[in-house]
């Protein structure tokens, strides 16, 4: 610490030197006064002359000031010279300070050794000769201005270095600071789904600056695009080049640039990217396009599905709004011609005509109820269904059409679960992917019907978590091309001739799994076939045992006088008139009410008088189903069906449970059968 001390010490001493612009001083120490005058005068020209009497006054001077050399008479009253000398040599700050003695007979060699021992470089006798003690001093003094000047250059230096270091540790921290940020802005970038670059204004528009979030987003690191001035727009998909040529001509004129593309990435698909920029200011440099490419392929495909929803809706809608009316005037229709064909003898001629004209309208009523599956407003009886046992049904239905160049196998055993679904409307699933199969094999091949169990664990995009049965159809036909894969579900979208279909198939199948609580997955590969899997949940119950069907005649032989009465109620005038006449001709009482509001007339006057209540759902002020409830505040089991040409499901669902549903358009017999069902114990037991 000590030494430290003296260290720094030291450094004040030579900074103050190197800052004290006045002359060199001389320390003149002489108890006779004229000796002290004398030497001002001859060496005040190049010296300033500080003087003083005693050794003790000398050394106080040396405490506070700095000297280039001190002139010490030797025999002083006091300390003499001897003794003055050995204390300036023993302080730190004066004992490398020249000392010149000054002596008038002391000229012996023993002295003068003394006085050299004591600390003196040189001897000056009085009386002094001007010129040499000129001389002398003048030695010292320059030494001592020489010294002075060294040490202002080593503070100055010594400044400058203590600048540099700064200069150095600043320009060090900046640097540190700048990778900091540096790193934190890439980070930052990496963690986000775009990249920024930029490009050439000209074609080829050659990347010349890309970050590395390019990877993340396209699997090619920034250098395969730099490296290679066509690598970006070659692998642009060629639909989307031309647009993609034409926004980047543009931003030279507009000075800014949108496009939206098909870009190939390192995997080999195809992700979908929106490329925005402006146009760099040049600055007496080559123009640039900076922008920035964001991967919207997420975003793109919700939307779709977004669009998707919005169209099934619409045409749920649309559909909806028309089934009802449009199923009333089938109904009509079908009823008729079942009336007209009961009571008029048709000859060779008419008999076609009105087979044709049952189908026509048969085909209205298949098309409305496709309509109705795409836009998942059917209604369903789901049940849970022995799938091995359809098999000789399909059979059946399929093979008369299939014809001798396709061969169809049915391998589905009783180790699959038993899906919950409607029994029904799955036929005509399978029915319409057999005969899609079939159109996409027209010089033969085989189309197979597999199924099996499969859980989901996790949810995906189609499908919630729990069990599914899953029934493949697999053909070896022409296959589906991945561009239009996504499309075929599409209300109305069709591949096949104008005239050969509807567009309605599979669009219909996909809202049918839809509205079961499945899905429909379709996986295809040109020239190799096609495959369709259903996905159905699992049902929780069994299979029900087969139902023998009534027999609608053979009640109606046995049980004539038996039937019994009906309130038929529905506000299509037409269709009410021909559906009393077809069953007033089969025997039971019909009274009509063109309303709810009359039919709740009718049965607040005379709630005796009628067995069956049947009633169409929609209908203006009073729905069936408020007829219903009404009815039965009078009788709590009064049984009733309900009609309907089209009704929401939630809406049908709040009904009754014990009241049957039966859409328009109707099989008379079918009517007739529910009507006993409910109505006829009597005419059941008499058979």
């Amino acid at each position: 610490m000590a030494k430290l001390s003296r260290i720094r010490s030291k450094k004040s001493q030579f900074e103050a030197l190197a800052n004290d612009p006045t002359k060199a001083r001389v320390l003149a120490v002489d108890d006779d006064e004229r000796n002290l005058l004398a030497i001002e005068e001859v060496l005040s020209p190049i010296a300033e002359i500080v003087a003083v009497q005693s050794g003790e006054e000398a050394l106080r001077r040396l405490l506070k000031e700095d000297f280039a050399v001190i002139l010490l008479d030797v025999l002083m009253p006091g300390l003499d010279g001897y003794e003055t000398a050995d204390l300036i040599r023993q302080r730190e700050q004066s004992k490398r300070t020249p000392l010149i003695f000054l002596t008038a007979i002391n000229k012996e060699d023993a002295h003068m050794l003394r006085g050299y021992d004591a600390g003196a470089v040189d001897y000056v006798f009085k009386p002094f000769d001007p010129v040499m003690l000129r001389s002398k001093v003048a030695v010292f003094v320059e030494l001592h201005e020489k010294t002075r000047e060294i040490q202002r250059n080593a503070v100055a230096e010594q400044g400058l270095l203590a600048k540099a270091l700064q200069a150095e540790k600043e320009k060090l921290e900046a640097e540190r600071s700048l990778r900091n940020a540096e790193e934190r802005q890439e980070a930052i970038l990496s963690s986000l789904p775009v990249c920024f670059h930029a490009r050439a204004a000209e074609p080829p528009f050659a990347a010349r600056f890309v970050t590395k979030g390019v990877e993340r987003l396209t699997g090619f690191p920034p250098e395969r695009l730099t490296s290679d001035p066509h690598f970006g727009l070659g692998r642009v998909h060629p639909d989307d080049l031309p647009t993609v040529k034409e926004a980047l001509l543009a931003a030279k004129a507009n000075g800014f640039y949108t496009c939206e593309f098909r870009w190939q990435c390192a995997d080999g698909k195809y992700r979908i990217f929106l490329d925005q920029g402006v146009l760099s200011k040049g600055d007496g440099r080559r123009q640039e396009i900076l922008g920035t490419l964001l991967d919207v392929t997420e975003r793109r495909g919700l939307e779709d599905q977004l669009l998707q929803s919005q169209r099934l809706d619409a045409i749920g809608k649309l559909t909806g709004g028309l089934a009802h009316d449009f199923n009333n005037l089938l109904a009509a229709i079908l009823s008729g011609l079942g009336l007209l064909e009961r009571h008029v003898t048709l000859d060779e001629k008419a008999r076609p005509i009105m087979d044709l004209t049952r189908r026509s309208a048969k085909q209205g009523a298949e098309l409305v109820t496709r309509m109705l599956a795409f836009s998942r407003r059917q209604n369903l009886k789901p049940t849970a269904v022995r799938l091995a046992a359809l098999g000789d049904t399909m059979n059946g239905l399929v093979a008369p059409v299939l014809g001798g160049l396709v061969r169809f196998d049915w391998m589905v055993d009783d180790t699959v679960w038993p899906p919950h679904v409607d029994v029904g409307q799955l036929e005509l699933a399978l029915m319409n992917l057999v005969f899609n199969a079939r159109d996409a094999m027209p010089s033969g091949g085989t189309i197979s019907v597999l199924a099996k169990n499969r859980t989901i664990k996790t949810a995906s995009e189609d499908l919630t978590p729990g069990d599914y049965v899953v029934i493949t159809i697999k053909d070896t036909g022409a296959g589906i091309p991945q561009d239009i894969l996504a499309k075929v579900v599409e209300p109305f979208f069709t591949t096949k001739p104008v005239g050969k279909g509807t567009g309605l198939g599979l669009s219909t199948v996909y809202g049918f799994m839809k509205q079961s609580g499945g899905s429909l997955r379709i996986d295809s590969v040109v020239g190799r076939g096609t495959t369709m899997e259903l996905w159905l949940p699992r049902s929780t119950e069994q299979p029900a045992g087969d139902v023998t069907e009534l027999d609608v005649e053979e009640i109606q032989t046995g049980t004539r006088k038996a039937f019994p009465s009906i309130l038929l109620i529905d506000d299509s005038s037409v269709l009410l008139q021909l559906t009393a006449e077809s069953l007033r001709r089969r025997g039971f009482k019909v009274t009509c009410a063109a309303g709810g509001a009359e039919a709740l007339a009718i049965i607040e006057r005379t709630p005796g008088e009628f067995d069956v209540i049947v009633t169409d759902f929609a209908m203006p002020l009073v729905s069936g189903v408020d007829v219903i409830r009404f009815a039965r505040n009078l009788r709590s089991d009064w049984p009733a069906i309900l009609i309907t040409g089209y009704a929401d499901a939630e809406a049908i669902a709040d009904r009754p449970a014990d009241v049957p549903l039966l859409g328009k358009p109707f099989r008379e017999k079918d009517l007739v059968r529910s009507i006993l069902q409910l109505g006829g114990n009597a005419a059941l037991q008499a058979t």
